[in-house]
């Protein structure tokens, strides 16, 4: 069962995150200060620490520390209110994980946490998370030579495959490893957004904008920042990515002083940037500029040997953490299993296993009956590609069966399409769609 320590002055801010986390599964410790929390972590390490940035007998900081000093691979995250985020950007510059603004959303928060496990497990090299293909170690062993060196780097690879985790690794075993970690998702903002999110504001620097704000390459000085989908970044914005990474100095938003950054960029993108230069989408100055060590991860379905390792793992993981209790795969699923193409790779597979634990009435998961709607019939992959059907009336029923397929998680309908998130939405509002929420 997984352990997580929460810290936090306030006993209903601890009460309420302790039945969240068991709700989930997961062990719980609590302590109210940072003396106690210290002690606690001292006679049973957590697999990962939740704590508050001001306390009454010190601050998160000071936990941050304490954690690192005795177990350095620890992710620490910190909940803050509003008016402590500076104190939060200085943590993070120090080694702490990230943060969040309180009032905290408890399933951004698993997932955060989620996040650095499975890159934990990845650097520790587990057989039953990170594969035994050939090809898949070939991969990492390539994502460890690189991560020796100080280059940015760019990784090109199907949705589902592992993009993030790997940067994570290249982090954990380069020389920037005891600096942040820092990821944006380049699909995720509208434009405006999207520039003050990358290179920060002064205040006034636009309507709204009452306080300054550190971009996400002043909070990665000293580390990593990875640039999710950079191939959704905007034409209008990629000179400024482009001179950042040439001058490593940072304007800011109405800011008439440039911000010298020490920043490794891995970016990521599940289409080849090289047709997006053809296209004219993406500048080419700035793709090489990107690409000097590219990598790539192999899809789920040229290295099957790892999907029955990778099931089992998803099975025991959360059979545990969702109280299931011991859950194991019939010969005729691992067969299914086998057969599958698995378009949306690992995390495709790993959606399968969590369903079919749900759906399961026994210890032992079966192949398919209702377990399974993930896979369409033949009969219905059909429908909306009969002659005379539109693209466009075609395009709304594959939305809606892979919205309805993913539970309404608009981030995994983008990754399983492989198109970006804006482009989903988009495509709701276009359609007509049901109002899915908003992931």
């Amino acid at each position: 069962m997984t352990h997580v320590l929460i810290v936090d002055d306030e006993a209903a801010m601890r009460d309420g995150l302790v039945a969240s986390f068991e709700r989930h599964g997961w062990q719980t410790e609590t302590a109210s200060g940072v003396g106690e929390a210290l002690e606690k972590f001292r006679m049973n390490p957590a697999r990962v620490v939740v704590t508050d940035l001001r306390m009454g007998d010190g601050d998160g900081l000071q936990v941050m520390q304490g954690v690192r000093a005795h177990l350095p691979g620890t992710p620490v995250i910190l909940l803050t209110a509003y008016g402590s985020v500076p104190g939060a950007v200085q943590a993070i510059r120090e080694g702490a994980c990230e943060y969040l603004q309180k009032p905290v959303s408890f399933g951004q928060l698993l997932d955060l946490v989620e996040q650095y496990l499975e890159a934990a497990m990845l650097n520790e090299e587990r057989e039953e998370g990170i594969g035994k293909s050939p090809a898949f170690r070939a991969a990492v062993a390539k994502a460890k030579r690189a991560a020796a060196t100080d280059v940015d780097i760019l990784i090109e690879a199907e949705s589902g495959t592992g993009k993030e985790l790997l940067a994570r690794l290249i982090h954990a075993a380069g020389k920037r490893n005891k600096g942040p970690f820092v990821a944006v998702n380049c699909s995720a903002f509208p434009e405006n957004l999207l520039e003050s999110e990358l290179f920060g504001h002064v205040r006034g620097a636009f309507t709204g904008a009452s306080t300054g704000k550190p971009g996400k390459f002043e909070l990665a000085n000293g580390g990593t920042l990875l640039l999710d989908e950079i191939g959704e970044m905007p034409l209008s914005l990629q000179p400024k990515l482009l001179r950042v990474l040439q001058e490593r100095e940072v304007d800011r938003l109405g800011d008439t002083r440039p911000v010298q950054v020490d920043v490794r960029v891995i970016a990521t993108t599940n289409r080849s940037l090289l047709q997006q230069v053809e296209a004219g989408n993406f500048r080419a100055d700035l793709y090489y500029r990107l690409n000097v060590v590219p990598l790539t991860l192999p899809p789920l379905r040229e290295r099957r040997e790892d999907i029955l390792p990778l099931a089992k793992h998803f099975v025991n993981k959360y059979a545990d953490r969702d109280g299931f209790g011991t859950r194991t795969i019939s010969r005729e699923l691992e067969r299914y299993l086998e057969l599958q193409n698995w378009p949306g790779n690992v995390r495709e597979l790993e959606n399968f296993v969590r369903r079919a634990l749900a759906l399961s009435v026994g210890p032992v998961l079966t192949a398919p009956t209702e377990v399974e709607s993930h896979f369409p019939s033949k009969q219905e992959s059909a429908i909306g590609l009969q002659p005379g059907v539109t693209l466009q009336e075609a395009e709304k029923q594959l939305l809606e069966r892979t919205l309805k397929a993913t539970g309404g998680n608009r981030t995994r309908a983008a990754e399983m399409m492989g198109v970006s998130l804006r482009t989903v939405r988009n495509k709701i509002r276009e359609y007509g769609l049901p109002a899915w929420r908003a992931t």
